[in-house]
């Protein structure tokens, strides 16, 4: 077996046993790096010289019986999160050079179990896409391809496309993404790997780039669902740099993952059997509710009401949020700058030039929704609603202890495709932004493949703070799928 063959759990124990070093794992990835990412531009920086030199750190804490519990695990970290030293350019041309002076919490908190990072991954700009193919540093490329047509590159999924498509390729062992509609489970689910968004303010938002406060969460893109508990172990904690951090005990996620679902009650909420689904997608999730059936838990329907408004709920509150948040671009305190003949002018250049089209039009939906005449029509109803959409998941756990629904509406698409209609792209997220808007656990598994041989991922939602239970559910359904089906370009 290849080094970059371990799963993140079979390297941990490879490494405390001592049968390869962090320095020859490391160096099995960024060799793997060199090969791939000309290719699928995964990554936007690669820190292969500080990677080894952490390796290296990590062998003698390995050696030394001090290692922690993430020691000398190679991971990616999407280019959204600031790292000390290294470039953070969120895929914008406006944000340049950008060096952070300071670590967002996660990652310091991945650094202080040991990781070791390659590098910075790509992304859709400002982390607002559905296909990765918004960045400013160009598309990445899904590493799978259909089996009729090999010559179509594929979107790996948004924002977090290069997350993804790196753990799919065996690029990284792991990786960070973040989640404001669907960016974690939805690339997950495209790249045939698993991602799990935890509940709002179950991990940190100090030191990452932000795009919607109030919808926005990290969380891990793995292998398997066990790596992913391990990794949202470490990720996971009360910070008081974020207000919106809740002081709870962070749970042993990765002993639930096998502790099964018999006892159970699984919702399957009738508003998303949406019309035109694609009937490999409605399959595939009969499917998956006949495996938690026959795994002991029972099934029961629910109504979510008011799910046919999320979709215009969050593309009113995510660009309103967003305009606010990246009015601090201007070309003035940090980042790129255009000169202009006078402070209003070097604004417009500065932004004109350092946002790209997506950006801008999200920026300018958000700023028409927000201005006067049109606050309390948009916007204020736009979170009227959203405590609506909240209270559907609160009445359907009273029926059940967790939601199961497909992940995506279809299955990667061409690079080529779409992208000239944004409405379009914005129903790539139709199953995912309730969870964002409820603030709810919500999880990609891999389940399958489409006629064309393309990955397929089921959904599960869980109650505020019970990731637990998302993972046990989690693991039941990757036990049963059996899914070990790998992309075409691997490393």
């Amino acid at each position: 077996m290849r080094p970059t063959d371990l799963s993140l759990a079979q390297a941990r124990l490879a490494l405390d046993a001592r049968q390869i070093s962090a320095r020859e794992l490391t160096q099995a990835y960024l060799d793997a790096i060199a090969a791939l990412n000309p290719r699928l531009n995964a990554y936007i920086t690669v820190t292969a010289e500080a990677a080894l030199t952490a390796a290296d750190a990590a062998d003698q804490k390995l050696a030394a019986g001090h290692g922690g519990p993430l020691e000398g695990i190679p991971l990616g970290i999407k280019d959204l999160f600031c790292t000390a030293g290294t470039r953070t350019t969120a895929a914008s041309r406006i944000l340049g050079d950008f060096t952070p002076p300071y670590e967002s919490t996660i990652t310091r908190q991945l650094l202080r179990d040991g990781a070791v990072f390659l590098g910075k991954l790509n992304l859709d700009e400002f982390a607002m896409g559905s296909s990765n193919a918004t960045s400013a540093f160009g598309p990445v490329e899904n590493p799978w391809s259909r089996r009729n047509d090999p010559d179509t590159r594929l979107v790996p999924g948004g924002s977090s496309g290069g997350s993804a498509a790196a753990v799919a390729a065996r690029i990284a062992l792991g990786a960070t993404a973040t989640d404001t509609g669907g960016s974690i489970r939805q690339p997950a689910a495209f790249c045939g790997v698993a991602g799990i968004k935890p509940t709002y303010g179950r991990c940190s938002r100090f030191g990452v780039v932000a795009f919607a406060s109030s919808l926005d969460q990290a969380g891990p893109i793995a292998r398997d669902v066990m790596d992913c508990a391990v990794l949202l172990r470490s990720m996971s904690g009360f910070d008081p740099q974020d207000s919106t951090s809740v002081e709870m005990v962070v749970p042993d996620f990765a002993a639930a993952v096998g502790r099964g679902v018999r006892g159970m009650r699984i919702g399957i909420p009738r508003e998303y059997r949406m019309a035109g689904m694609p009937a490999e997608i409605e399959a595939l999730w009969q499917q998956g509710i006949a495996w938690l059936r026959d795994a002991g838990a029972s099934i029961v329907d629910v109504s979510l009401p008011h799910t046919k408004y999320a979709l215009p709920t969050y593309y009113i509150v995510a660009p309103a949020e967003a305009s606010s948040n990246l009015a601090r671009y201007d070309g003035v305190r940090f980042g790129a700058r255009v000169a202009g003949s006078d402070l209003t002018e070097l604004y417009e250049k500065t932004r004109a030039a350092g946002f790209g089209a997506e950006v801008k039009r999200r920026i300018m939906i958000g700023t028409y929704v927000l201005s006067a005449g049109y606050y309390d029509a948009y916007y204020l109803k736009a979170q009227q609603v959203r405590a609506l959409i909240k209270r559907d998941f609160d009445l359907a756990w009273q029926q059940c202890d967790a939601l199961l629904t497909p992940a995506t509406p279809s299955a990667a698409f061409g690079l080529d495709e779409k992208q000239d209609d944004p409405v379009a792209m914005y129903l790539n997220d139709i199953f995912t932004v309730t969870a964002n808007l409820a603030g709810l656990p919500g999880m990609a598994v891999p389940a399958g493949l489409d006629g064309q041989g393309l990955p397929l991922g089921l959904q599960i939602i869980g109650r505020p703070f019970d990731e637990e239970g998302v993972f046990a559910v989690a693991g039941a359904v990757e036990r049963a799928a059996g899914f070990s089906a790998r992309p075409g370009v691997i490393a």
